[in-house]
C-alpha cells in the first residue's frame, strides 16, 4: 500500500496533490516501471478521500504518459522508452543534512579502496570475455542437489532452524568441519571451530578482536585485495613481504621484525589470490618456527576442496602450529556456491572467546538454515562428489590457459604457473600500465584485473590477473588471442590514462 501525505488546508487541490505525489514518486525512481499501484478504492480508503479523486489522478496520471491501465488486472507504472521529462523543481527531492562532515576515518579508506571495484557484474558486456573473476563457474554448480537438501531441511528441521541459534554455529556442521579438516592435517574441536559470513567476516572479526588503530600488520604481497581493504580500513601500517615463486620471503620478514613488531602476518599458504603459487613445505616450516620466535600469530586464508593442480601441496601452517598461533580460515565459496556466503575460523580457545564476542556484536549468528543445508548435503558426501566433478575441468582450463599464453603472448611477457586455485599474474613488457591496459583490451573484447588492486602499498602497475574459473573452455583461446592483440598494440602507442579509471573490477 502506498502512503503519501495531503496537505488538507491547501488550496491545491487533493486531486491535483494526489497527481504530483505519484508523479514525484516515478520520476524519482522510487515507483519503477511495472510496479502495480493500488486500486483507486484502495488508495481512496488509505487517503480518506472519494474514490472519484484517486480515479481523477490516475486519468491524469494515464494521459501524461506515467501510468497504464490494464482491464481486469489494475494500474501500473507505464514502460520507460526513454527517460521521463525532469519533475518542477517544487517536486525534486533535496537533501536537507550534509553526512559528509561526520563519515569517519575508517569510510573514508574503505571508499577510496573500493573506488572502481565491484562484486560481480562489471567489466564485461555483449562479447566479451572476461578473466576478471577469480569464482567458480556458475554452470557447474549442484544446484538441484542441494535444492532438494535444502527442501527436506525445511521441512524436517524448520521450526528450530528459523529461530535464534547457537553463536558459535550448527554442531552438527562444526563436528563436520572437524573430521574434514583433518584430510589436511588440521586438528580442531569443534569448539574451536567458529562459524561466519564467509571469510570476509572472518577477517573483519579478527581484525576488530586483535587490532587497534596504528597496529602494524606484516601482508604478503601481491594478495588478496579484500584483506588489504579490511585491515587498512582499521587504520593498521601495511608492511608488505614479496610473495614468491616458493611463497614468502622469510628474509625480508626477518629484516621487518628488526624494526617493526606486527600483530599478525595475513597470508595464504596455499593456491594464492592472484600467482596461484603455494609456499613450499620448508618455507611453511621455517614461518611457522619464526612466528613462535618473535611471537605474533599468522592469519592463514585457507584454500581447500581439491582444486589443485599436479602435487597436492604441503600441509597448512595450522596443520604445524603446536602453539596455536595460527588462526585458519575456510570458506565453501570456491567449491561450493559463493552466493551462500559461508565460512569458519578455526582458533585456539582464549582467542575463539573474543571472536565470538565480536561475532555476536556483529550479527548475532549465520544462518542457520544455510548452515544445516550445507552440513547434510557434505554428510551425503555430495560436496566430494562435486568436487571430483569440477575440478578436472578446472584443470582443463588451467592447461587451456598456460597453452594459449605461451603461443599468443609477446616474448616480454611472463605469468604464473599456478599450483591451484582459479587464477594466474601476468607481468607485462616495461611501460604498460595494466590499469590503463584495460579499457583497450575492453573495447577489444576481453577483460582482467589490474594488479594495482593487489599490491598495499603501490606497485603492481606491470601486473595484472587472469581468472580462469569462470571461462568456458572453448572461449579462453580467443581471449588470450585479444589480450595479446591489445598489449602489442599498447607496446606501440603513448601511455593514456583518462580512461583508466571508467571500469570497474570484481576483486574476488
Amino acid at each position: 500500500m502506498i502512503h503519501i501525505s495531503l496537505e488538507r488546508s491547501s488550496s491545491v487541490p487533493l486531486v491535483q496533490q494526489i497527481r504530483q505525489r505519484l508523479s514525484q514518486l516515478v520520476h524519482s525512481g522510487i515507483l519503477t516501471p511495472g510496479v502495480k499501484l493500488p486500486s483507486t478504492r484502495e488508495l481512496a480508503s488509505t487517503l480518506r478521500v472519494n474514490r472519484t479523486t484517486v480515479s481523477a489522478a490516475y486519468d491524469a496520471l494515464t494521459n501524461e504518459g506515467l501510468l497504464v491501465s490494464h482491464v481486469g488486472q489494475g494500474t501500473f507504472v507505464a514502460p520507460q522508452d526513454g527517460l521521463f521529462p525532469a519533475p518542477a523543481p517544487s517536486l525534486r527531492a533535496v537533501p536537507s543534512f550534509d553526512w559528509s562532515a561526520l563519515f569517519s576515518k575508517a569510510s573514508h579508506l574503505i571508499a577510496s579502496d573500493m573506488r572502481g571495484t565491484e562484486m560481480a557484474g562489471v567489466a564485461t558486456g555483449p562479447g566479451v570475455i572476461s578473466f576478471a573473476g577469480g569464482v567458480p563457474d556458475s554452470d557447474l554448480f549442484p544446484t538441484n542437489s542441494f535444492r532438494q537438501v535444502l527442501n527436506k531441511v525445511v521441512k524436517t528441521e524448520g521450526a528450530e532452524l528459523l529461530q535464534y541459534a547457537p553463536l558459535g554455529g550448527y554442531l552438527p556442521l562444526r563436528r563436520f568441519l572437524s573430521a574434514y579438516l583433518l584430510r589436511f592435517g588440521i586438528q580442531a574441536r569443534a569448539d574451536e571451530i567458529l562459524i561466519v559470513n564467509g571469510s570476509q567476516q572472518g577477517f573483519d572479526l579478527i581484525a576488530r578482536t586483535l587490532l587497534d588503530s596504528s597496529d602494524s600488520v606484516a601482508i604478503e604481497q601481491p594478495t588478496y585485495p579484500r584483506a588489504i581493504q579490511l585491515f587498512r580500513s582499521t587504520g593498521a601500517h601495511l608492511f608488505p613481504i614479496t610473495f614468491g615463486q616458493d611463497g614468502l620471503l622469510l628474509s625480508q620478514l626477518e629484516r621487518l621484525l628488526e624494526r617493526q613488531t606486527p600483530k599478525l602476518l595475513y597470508c595464504q599458504s596455499s593456491a594464492h589470490n592472484p600467482t596461484g603459487l603455494s609456499m613450499d613445505a620448508a618455507s611453511r616450516r621455517a614461518l611457522i618456527a619464526l612466528a613462535n620466535r618473535h611471537h605474533f600469530p599468522l592469519v592463514e586464508d585457507g584454500f581447500d576442496g581439491g582444486f589443485y593442480y599436479g602435487d597436492p601441496p604441503a600441509p597448512p601452517l595450522k596443520a604445524q602450529d603446536p602453539q596455536g598461533l595460527v588462526i585458519y580460515i575456510g570458506t565453501f565459496s570456491k567449491t561450493l556456491f559463493p552466493g551462500l556466503r559461508l565460512g569458519w575460523i578455526v582458533a585456539s580457545p582464549p582467542l575463539m572467546e573474543r571472536l565470538q564476542a565480536a561475532k555476536q556484536l556483529s550479527d548475532i549468528h549465520t544462518s542457520p538454515l544455510i548452515q544445516a543445508a550445507v552440513y547434510h548435503f557434505c554428510q551425503r558426501r555430495l560436496l566430494e562428489r562435486h568436487v571430483l566433478r569440477v575440478a578436472p575441468e578446472y584443470g582443463r582450463r588451467r592447461a587451456k590457459l598456460l597453452s594459449a599464453l605461451d603461443r599468443e603472448m609477446p616474448h616480454e611477457t611472463s605469468w604464473t604457473k599456478p599450483h591451484g586455485g582459479f587464477s594466474l599474474l601476468v607481468t607485462l613488457p616495461a611501460g604498460i600500465d595494466s590499469a590503463e591496459l584495460l579499457p583497450l583490451a575492453h573495447g577489444r573484447g576481453v577483460s582482467f584485473t589490474p594488479g594495482r588492486v593487489f599490491f598495499a602499498n603501490g606497485g603492481g602497475e606491470r601486473h595484472l590477473r587472469l581468472s580462469f574459473s569462470a571461462v568456458p573452455t572453448g572461449k579462453i583461446e580467443e581471449g588470450v588471442r585479444r589480450l595479446a592483440r591489445a598489449i602489442r598494440e599498447s607496446m606501440h602507442r603513448p601511455a593514456r590514462t583518462s580512461a583508466a579509471d571508467q571500469l570497474a573490477v570484481p576483486l574476488v
